[in-house]
């Protein structure tokens, strides 16, 4: 999704990033790593990565403005697990976290977020809106229209913001939440703000699709944007065509484009959202503390802008860790290290 940064760009950009967004270091109650070989690390990561390719046949749901399609595993009465994906990924990023869970007794629920897969939208006359919020209140019917009346949630990119903005407005629902890279709830007027060149540099897809020029060949060149991104994102994922193509198919949604676009103009204060998600927004953007007790999650070889841990820790107010995953792990964190993402699910409810 976003470029590599050295320590003197994540400093440069600190709690900045946070608004723009989607070595070992202990928050709150975190412990430190212990050291390890690079081999070992590596190992450790990524052990169980590529065993599966695939979800039980997709399920789909009438939620709000949608008809959601989504992966389920697990026992049908066990805690239930809401997962989120990002852009430009898909379910797939936890085809490898959702049997470890539901192993251990979860109900794992792994939708498509609006624009992407077999989620659909049931009238040709909603808006095709990317804002933060729109994804929020999806994630929100989507529950409802289940009945889970609890859930601990798990994200990553888009899908980190939007478990953030649930946990944050509707704390009483979640029992708690993994999120990588921390707390990236936006806000149109902080985004407003310029960032030295240097930073600014690291968003340069958000400026090609503020133009007709991006739009057009986001279209055009959809599958290898994609993979622009992934490579750049995660730089030591040697991820091969089928783990790619396998995700990549989601983006053929016929609203993929429009959604990626608008989310995108959205956040540059270029499209204006809709009026029905305006106390959201105003709520979202006085940028409220979580108290869901939260494990916050990043991999050593992230490509993309994130923020330092220290720059959001104060953002969690409850029980809180975070954890550091070694061995050149990247943005698509849940899928480059599966083992890792599905024990901090298991453990957040038990801090």
């Amino acid at each position: 999704m976003e470029f590599d940064m050295d320590p003197q760009r994540r400093n440069l950009l600190g709690m900045v990033a946070l608004g723009l967004a989607t070595g070992p270091l202990a928050m709150s109650s975190a412990t430190a790593q212990p050291a390890a070989s690079s081999s070992t690390a590596h190992a450790e990561a990524s052990a169980g990565r590529g065993a599966h390719t695939a979800f039980a046949p997709l399920k789909t749901v009438r939620a709000g403005s949608l008809d959601v399609g989504y992966a389920e595993a697990g026992p049908a009465d066990g805690p239930v697990v809401l997962l989120l994906h990002g852009w430009p990924y898909d379910i797939h990023a936890y085809v490898d976290v959702a049997p470890r869970l539901a192993a251990a007794g979860y109900r794992v629920l792994v939708p498509y977020l609006r624009g992407y897969g077999t989620t659909r939208f049931i009238s040709g006359k909603t808006a095709r809106n990317g804002q933060q919020a729109a994804f929020a209140v999806d994630a929100m019917d989507f529950l409802d229209a289940l009945k889970v009346e609890t859930a601990i949630l798990g994200g990553f990119d888009w899908g980190a913001r939007t478990v953030n903005i649930m946990a944050a407005l509707w704390p009483q629902r979640f029992k708690g939440m993994v999120s990588v890279s921390g707390y990236l709830i936006g806000s149109q007027e902080q985004n407003r703000k310029p960032l030295p060149p240097k930073a600014e540099l690291q968003w340069w897809y958000q400026y090609y699709f503020a133009t007709a020029r991006g739009e057009v060949g986001y279209r055009q060149y959809t599958r290898d944007f994609a993979r622009q991104i992934w490579t750049q994102a995660s730089p030591k994922w040697a991820f091969d065509d089928a783990t790619f193509d396998r995700s990549a198919a989601a983006l053929d949604n016929p609203d993929h484009v429009a959604i990626a676009i608008d989310n995108y103009r959205w956040r540059l204060g270029l499209a204006l959202g809709e009026a029905r998600y305006n106390d959201i927004e105003a709520r979202l953007a006085t940028f409220p503390s979580i108290h869901v007790p939260t494990i916050t999650m990043e991999g050593d070889a992230n490509g993309a802008p994130h923020p330092e841990p220290a720059a959001y820790a104060k953002k969690f107010t409850g029980k809180y860790q975070f954890r550091l995953i070694t061995g050149g792990i990247g943005h698509n964190l849940p899928q480059e290290a599966p083992q890792p993402f599905a024990q901090a699910i298991i453990d957040v409810a038990q801090l």
